[in-house]
């Protein structure tokens, strides 16, 4: 659940005791010897797929966009990879729990790896109609929801062992993701210049098997098991509707899981105001990233090549915010730096691009937007490693994500029809100005003041499917997040 690339929720604080309220003794901090080797395994299979992912993020709409002349076509294909993709991975939660997200993450990055390769094979054998290369991306998106989300997951066992603060570590991750973005549209755009869009997917292919490779084997034994749930205070009888009788040592039902999973969500305001706002601005970045900007650079005569400058200038000036985030932002007033950096992300690079101004100018703009942007990851996972406990990361993660996502598959497309409609410059002005109105609007909430209320504590307990007999909906953390 982030502003442009969710962030997982995570641990408790660094030098706290792993056995905690919500759940029992885990290897972290306390019990075991700091070592930085797990985070580093996550971070480099998170840096090789998305880097992947951002090539074929360029190619895939310029290959469509050059074979079909179809603005609307290539929201369509936006539409038919996102969709699976946050479908899938609303529904993924118990499934990480239960076998854990090591196995998740690296099963299904193999499996986006073959659904990848067969575009460019396909392709050159002259047997990719339309309708099957919508089929290979609806693949793709379907085994990526659950990949990225096991590997958010792992994030907050990383940060344990490392014993590294929350906002620290989820700045590094979001370093790494920008990193991906600076260089996954530097790479596409010279790719698609030199030797064609199919040239990109042929990386992201490869990229999701080293990403596939790197979880399997390098992580150290042990990272990655299935979450440990609260000790059981006896047998457990599941409802009806799916779910199987259970003791304390066996897993609940499926079902049952994802309904505390919701019910926790249903329970945090603060968390539930960040989703909304994001579901707007994401479903806003969507259009954006897959139309708008394909569609600025055909008609302005840049081509791929502009499409990867100006997504490298936000790369580099967003890695350089995240790396400033991940030193300090555990000294800053979250809620201000928070909507400073969702101002700067958000309209600006919208309105630039419906003027008639130099490409420096517009890099300029791209440059100060990423550097806001850098911010935004950082905070929106301390606040969730801080609100929500550890045998519930995957399942609050999972709906949490899927619904802050639930607007991108519609953003190429509406994008599309609406490019099709009335032209880019009106689109890319209504678009600056739902940012605006999304985000003013969205900081007069109240939730917002518990961003810093919990800062460096625990997660409060709660309870678990396979613990209790019925699950209770938690209340705020504190007296009454883009």
């Amino acid at each position: 659940m982030s502003a442009d690339a969710v962030i997982p929720p995570g641990a408790p604080s660094p030098g706290a005791a792993s056995a905690t309220a919500d759940g029992p003794a885990t290897k972290g901090p306390a019990t075991g010897p700091r070592s930085f080797r797990p985070l580093v395994g996550v971070l480099t299979a998170m840096a090789v797929s998305l880097t992947g992912t951002r090539v074929s993020a360029i190619a895939l709409p310029w290959f469509v966009l050059a074979t079909t002349g179809s603005a609307t076509m290539t929201g369509v294909v936006a539409f038919v990879e996102l969709a699976p993709y946050v479908l899938v991975k609303a529904f993924t939660g118990p499934v990480i729990d239960r076998l854990g997200p090591r196995v998740v993450s690296w099963t299904t990055d193999a499996v986006s790896a073959v659904a990848a390769g067969l575009g460019p094979l396909l392709h050159a054998f002259g047997l990719l109609p339309f309708w099957l290369l919508l089929v290979m991306v609806a693949m793709i998106g379907a085994a990526r929801g659950p990949g990225d989300l096991a590997k958010e997951v792992m994030v907050a066992e990383a940060a344990d062992r490392g014993r590294i603060p929350m906002e620290r570590a989820t700045g590094l991750s979001g370093v790494t993701e920008r990193l991906a973005t600076t260089i996954g549209p530097a790479v596409g755009g010279g790719l698609i210049a030199l030797l064609g869009p199919m040239a990109g997917l042929t990386v992201n292919a490869v990229a999701f098997a080293l990403g596939s490779l790197v979880i399997a084997v390098a992580l150290p034994r042990g990272m990655g098991r299935a979450a440990a749930a609260p000790e059981a205070s006896g047998p457990t009888t599941a409802p009806t509707g799916g779910a199987a009788a259970v003791d304390g040592d066996r897993p609940v039902g499926y079902w049952r899981m994802f309904r505390e999973g919701f019910a926790f969500l249903r329970g945090e305001p603060l968390l539930l105001t960040v989703i909304v706002t994001v579901a707007v601005t994401n479903l806003l970045d969507a259009a954006f990233l897959t139309v708008l900007v394909p569609v600025w650079a055909r008609e302005t005569g840049g081509g791929p090549a502009a499409i990867g400058l100006t997504g490298s200038a936000w790369g580099i000036a967003a890695v350089a915010g995240s790396l400033i985030a991940a030193a300090v932002a555990h000294r800053l007033p979250r809620r201000t730096v928070f909507f400073v950096g969702f101002l700067l992300v958000g309209a600006p690079r919208f309105l630039v691009l419906a003027m008639d101004v130099p490409m420096g100018l517009v890099v300029a703009v791209f440059v100060v937007s990423g550097f806001g942007g850098g911010f935004l990851n950082p905070i929106l996972g301390a606040v969730q490693f801080e609100r929500v406990p550890r045998h519930l990361l995957g399942r609050v993660n999972a709906l949490g994500d899927s619904l802050a996502w639930a607007g991108i598959p519609l953003g190429g497309l509406l994008a599309g029809a609406a490019v099709s409609m009335v032209g880019l410059i009106p689109v890319l002005l209504a678009c600056g100005g739902l940012y605006i109105a999304t985000t003013a609007l969205s900081g007069l909430r109240p939730e917002w003041r518990e961003m810093d209320r919990r800062r460096g504590r625990a997660p409060e307990a709660a309870p678990d499917a396979s613990s209790t007999p019925e699950p209770k909906v938690p209340g705020p953390t504190a007296p009454a997040p883009g």
